[in-house]
């Protein structure tokens, strides 16, 4: 399944919606502002919140956590050693890791699971400026989970682009 995502098209508030492959509106990713540290909540259409993204106050690297329902599902870190390309974990609460590699910035990486590739950000399959394509290749996984790594990683990416 494909997504198309219209990444922070005004930056007011920082809210765009994720659309199907089929152009329909499938997830709204809300960000909060106003608040001590940065968070988003991805919603589905009805305006339900499915993940809630924030970031970690006192972590010694940047860190955000991924919630569900108020309940911790993952934590995301970029790894130290990245020379070329940028590299993150990703820490789900039952022990399992997935890794995301690639040009966060230039919209192109991967998310895997032990070598598997899960799902693919490009911006090469969309002529439309600020938007990007995640293609989830496994329809067995949650979506909604590998839409939200997505987002954090760029989040984050962004940030410590500009703290530099």
């Amino acid at each position: 399944m494909k997504y198309q995502v219209r990444d922070r098209i005004f930056g007011i508030g920082d809210d765009y919606w994720i659309e199907d492959e089929h152009g329909r509106k499938a997830f709204l990713v809300d960000g909060k502002a106003l608040r001590l540290r940065d968070t988003l909540e991805i919603k589905d259409p009805s305006g339900r919140v499915v993940i809630t993204l924030r970031e970690k106050m006192f972590s010694i690297r940047d860190a955000m956590t991924i919630e569900r329902d108020g309940e911790a599902l993952a934590t995301i870190r970029r790894k130290r050693l990245s020379l070329l390309r940028h590299h993150y974990r990703v820490s789900l609460v039952d022990g399992t890791e997935l890794d995301v590699s690639g040009k966060i910035l230039d919209r192109e990486f991967a998310i895997e699971y032990d070598g598997e590739l899960l799902a693919e950000v490009s911006r090469r399959w969309l002529s439309v400026r600020e938007t990007y394509g995640v293609n989830v290749i496994r329809e067995d996984t949650d979506h909604a989970l590998l839409l939200a790594v997505a987002v954090c990683v760029i989040r984050m990416a962004e940030k410590e682009h500009e703290e530099r």
